[in-house]
């Protein structure tokens, strides 16, 4: 990461992410045509409501991942293994700790925060029962991140690759037994996901434990080093809050769509599941950003930050451009694959126009936000972000999405390219306001 072309370095880094992103969306897409080709009628809407609140609840413990990433980069890069050990073991407790809270959040809470998004009444309880049986499955889930973030940081995206694609596949033959044959509905696509969330945990910790570095992982030294842990969690609860923060307006942009009835939920939820196929492939360039520019900055290779960035945020631009337009103009036969029902489409269509049509303002803004937090500053994009994307959202929906003549699917789903914009401006200012806080030149030639 440190020397040569960046372009092919950051395509090989994040070609694997992309791919294990876009393998976890098909697992996941695989449960909504289950659920909505086999299961109940409402099955579908059900899932698909819970998971801007799923996102709510998990993105501030995964944000802390975004710490561990940040860390163990930088140390790597300043070839400090005895660091790079503290934080691999500090970071995979942490893992635990997080997951265990959520378990207790989750499963104790389900109905109640269900009910504050006004979850209609004829899917609350199938939501609340998928929501039950996925948070039992969080340890695993924040084990697989964390453990995946750690890897990312020495470059390594091909064996979470591996292990997403294994477990994955189990996922999807356990959605066949469970709903089809064994009639399980929503319970038993919730059962696969835990089940396969648990395998690719294990898988991961298997591999850190056989690393033989800084990296190597040995469970019975697990601990939280308090050094380590505070500047993890400097990084990492900002950038969590941020996620929160977004989640937080897309579960008022859900309440709101709730309110349209279940086949506008439903058409939202099969195109809200396209639409991650491009947001994943935009972000792996953002994870990019995040671990390029940190190692560089521990190796004291300054001069690499701009190209860096402005590589990361043109790749993500493309990308977007690309795929968006793509899913935008066969979103009448991709919505038909997760839901046969006609009446669905049209508001399927109208969110994939708005969203994916706009989608690479969304990857620039991302970018620009890993760059910044690779340089080590996570406070000033979560307030831009705050006040930006997600508090522009939430004025929308408060004054003009009222409007009676404006009350549409249209002029809701408008907010997220309007907000997307100004945010990156406002980011791209931040970037070259920090930028100046660095040498221009590298270490080496500083110090001749």
């Amino acid at each position: 990461m440190t020397s040569g072309a960046i372009l092919p370095k950051i395509l090989r880094f994040t070609l694997p992410l992309m791919l294990s992103s876009i393998l976890q969306l098909l697992f996941n897409a695989a449960d909504i045509i289950v659920v909505g080709n086999f299961a109940s009628e409402n099955s579908l809407a059900a899932v698909g409501s819970t998971t801007a609140l799923i996102n709510l609840m998990t993105n501030l413990f995964l944000g802390l991942s975004t710490g561990a990433n940040v860390l163990a980069s930088h140390y790597m890069g300043a070839g400090d293994d005895d660091r790079v050990s503290k934080t691999v073991h500090t970071s995979i407790l942490l893992s635990i700790i997080s997951g265990l809270i959520m378990t207790v959040v989750g499963v104790i809470f389900a109905d109640k925060l269900l009910a504050l998004m006004d979850t209609p009444a004829e899917v609350i309880d199938l939501s609340a029962l998928y929501l039950r049986i996925y948070f039992a499955g969080m340890i695993a889930m924040m084990i697989y991140n964390f453990g995946s973030s750690i890897l990312r940081s020495k470059g390594d995206t091909k064996r979470p690759l591996y292990y997403l694609t294994f477990s994955g596949v189990i996922n999807v033959v356990l959605n066949l037994i469970f709903v089809i044959f064994l009639k399980m509905d929503v319970a038993g696509v919730a059962l696969a996901t835990v089940i396969s969330q648990c395998i690719s945990a294990f898988l991961i910790l298997r591999c850190l434990c056989k690393e033989t570095d800084g990296f190597k992982l040995n469970l019975r030294k697990l601990a939280i080093d308090k050094q380590i842990s505070l500047k993890i969690l400097r990084i990492g609860i900002p950038a969590g809050f941020q996620g929160v923060v977004f989640s937080l307006s897309n579960v008022v942009i859900q309440s709101s769509i709730n309110g349209f009835g279940a086949v506008v939920m439903a058409g939202s939820a099969a195109a809200a599941s396209i639409e991650g196929f491009v947001w994943v492939s935009m972000n792996a360039f953002s994870q990019a950003a995040i671990s390029f520019v940190s190692q560089n900055i521990g190796a004291g290779k300054y001069s690499r930050i701009n190209r860096i960035a402005f590589t990361a945020c043109a790749c993500a631009a493309v990308t977007g451009l690309v795929l968006g337009n793509l899913a935008h103009i066969f979103g009448e036969s991709l919505l038909g694959i997760y839901d046969p029902r006609p009446e669905i489409i049209p508001s399927g269509l109208t969110r994939l126009g708005l969203v994916c049509g706009f989608y690479f303002l969304c990857g620039l803004m991302d970018c620009s936000v890993g760059a910044i937090r690779g340089m080590g500053y996570a406070v000033a994009p979560t307030i831009v972000s705050l006040i930006g994307a997600c508090g522009l959202r939430l004025l929308w929906i408060a004054t003009i999405f009222q409007i009676p003549d404006y009350h549409t699917e249209f002029m809701l789903f408008l907010s997220y390219p309007l907000s997307w914009g100004i945010t990156f401006l406002v980011h791209l200012l931040c970037f070259v306001f920090m930028r100046r806080k660095f040498p221009k030149d590298d270490a080496e030639q500083l110090t001749a």
